[in-house]
């Protein structure tokens, strides 16, 4: 069964840093990428940043790059977003997705391209 368990989620001042981890399970990890999604109230679900461990490859929403690193390896089969300089607009319930195959420029950030899902984790950013 796969398993994807988010968590790291909380309460933090604008300007403040948390870590989001995303554990998986039931699959082959490097053959998958990990994607972090958010989604706030009243939006649409949007890609923050996905990464392919088997090809070294990591792609970031223009609105988190140079605040936001995806990373994994620390721990086995987990992903970790490490969020800089956290903003009120940073305020969402954060998912993490699993995809079979590696990632590319035009399609990391679509939602519809992946399979399973995490039960998410809420991320808010007080002003």
């Amino acid at each position: 069964e796969v398993q994807l368990v988010e968590s790291g989620g909380g309460l933090v001042q604008a300007g403040g840093s948390l870590r989001l981890s995303c554990a998986a399970s039931g699959f082959t990890f490097d053959d998958y990428t990990i994607g972090w999604f958010r989604q706030a109230p009243g939006k649409e679900r949007e890609g923050v940043s996905c990464i392919s461990s088997s090809v070294g490859r990591t792609y970031y929403a223009d609105s988190v790059k140079g605040r936001f690193t995806i990373s994994s390896g620390a721990a086995k089969n987990t992903v970790y977003l490490q969020m800089n300089s956290l903003q009120p607009e940073d305020t969402a319930v954060y998912y993490c997705a699993a995809r079979r195959g590696a990632p590319n420029g035009n399609t990391w950030y679509r939602s519809g391209m992946y399979d399973y899902w995490g039960q998410g984790t809420q991320v808010t950013v007080s002003s």
